[in-house]
């Protein structure tokens, strides 16, 4: 729990006054004097603010408080916010439709904007001015697993889905009419080669026709976290700044870290987190392991594809292994990723684990706020991005997004005079 010392530890980093934590935060100054002296403690939000502000006074590059603003358009639980705001952008406009996913989203952020709903409602004209478009368009018409479902099904997929394919054309327009300097979409591998090319090339030819010069590149996330996850990248600068997304830093994928790194230790070393973990050794809550029925099914069906020559079945993995891509389909069965236990039944990750696996929260923290059910947060987590990924392409893109953008010095204050690293 955050007490006085991390409070006024990371106030100090941050270069901020009481008063300015007050104006910053909303609350009174006898609050913010009450969290100083350790009388009470601050909010999850709070320590979030002043962490942000503080990573980037610890940096060494000279921009404005706010270097961009962006806006964050199928906002899911805010990955791609997250990822933009350590590189001391602002967001000034959300969009996310599914009522779970923005409950998450405002537990996690202090929003001082407009909370959107379905983006196809919202006219361009009501969003406002921004640098930097973000958006993780839905997926599920492109995805592997998203054709094979319609395709069984006889329902269109692609842009002949109306309910969801044709949601890349309102990013169109919003472009079309903000022409903001720069935008970073991100999608599933799959939408590369979907319908013999055909989707990929009329989505570039938009974004071509609107004037961007657009790269992409398929980004495997297993160099940041233990999870074999690709997905693929598309930049876009209004201008023909230099940038190149091929040269951004991303670790090998061979050197990236294992399942160790984010499952609960269960050794006491780690507080207990209900409902996730209990007991003074934090131990996994039973509910996660499988249950006797469901384990039989699932060897059951993979001795049967097996059979047939396929390689349909579970991912069993341990400590010292890389998971399988994390889906929104886990919360059905786990079968992509399952845990062994020593002598036993594998079991599920927890929620918390699988904010860890996607970078929402560093190994062995908990930060992340997960306010929904299990079923929910594993939908949540596994549409998300990696925010590690996210990250890196942020801190690449912000030389380019902030170099036709100057500040007056005489008009910076010094709490202003932030610092970021790139």
């Amino acid at each position: 729990m955050d007490g006085h010392s991390d409070f006024a530890r990371v106030r100090a980093r941050a270069g901020w006054t009481l008063q300015e934590v007050a104006e910053q935060t909303g609350r009174s100054l006898r609050t913010v004097y009450r969290w100083e002296k350790g009388e009470t403690t601050p909010d999850v939000l709070v320590m979030r603010l002043l962490r942000q502000a503080a990573e980037r006074s610890a940096t060494n590059y000279i921009v404005s408080e706010h270097a961009f603003t962006f806006i964050d358009l199928f906002a899911g639980i805010g990955g791609m916010r997250l990822g933009f705001e350590a590189a001391g952008g602002k967001c000034v406009f959300t969009s996310e439709w599914n009522k779970f996913a923005r409950q998450t989203y405002q537990a996690n952020f202090i929003i001082d904007h407009e909370m959107a709903g379905d983006i196809t409602q919202i006219p361009a004209s009501a969003i406002p001015k921004h640098d930097v478009l973000l958006a993780g368009f839905p997926c599920q018409p492109f995805s592997i697993a998203g054709v094979s479902k319609k395709n069984a099904l006889g329902l269109p997929h692609g842009f002949r889905d109306k309910t969801q394919g044709t949601l890349f054309f309102d990013i169109v327009r919003i472009l079309e009419y903000h022409q903001p300097r720069a935008f970073l979409l991100e999608n599933v591998k799959n939408l590369k080669s979907h319908d013999k090319g055909r989707t990929f090339r009329v989505i570039m030819e938009a974004l071509r026709e609107l004037g961007y010069h657009v790269q992409t590149r398929i980004i495997n996330a297993k160099g940041f976290v233990p999870q074999n996850r690709e997905r693929i990248f598309i930049v876009g600068f209004l201008e023909n700044v230099g940038f190149d997304i091929n040269k951004v830093e991303i670790p090998p994928a061979h050197q990236g870290p294992k399942l160790k790194t984010i499952l609960h230790p269960e050794d006491g070393t780690e507080l207990p987190e209900p409902p996730y973990t209990t007991g003074e050794e934090a131990k996994v809550a039973p509910k996660y392991t499988l249950t006797p029925k469901l384990w039989k099914y699932l060897q059951d069906y993979a001795r049967r594809h097996r059979a047939k020559g396929n390689g349909f079945g579970f991912g069993l993995v341990g400590p010292d292994d890389v998971a399988r891509t994390l889906s929104a389909r886990y919360y059905k069965d786990g079968s992509e990723i399952l845990i062994r236990q020593e002598g036993g039944i594998p079991r599920r990750l927890t929620p918390r684990e699988c904010a860890r696996l996607m970078g929402f929260d560093g190994p062995r923290e908990s930060k992340f706020v997960i306010p929904v059910s299990d079923t929910q947060a594993y939908k949540q987590f596994g549409n998300a991005v990696v925010v590690p990924v996210v990250r890196a392409l942020a801190k690449a893109m912000l030389p380019y997004v902030t170099r036709s953008k100057p500040m007056s010095r005489d008009k910076i204050s010094h709490r202003q005079l932030l610092l970021i690293d790139y």
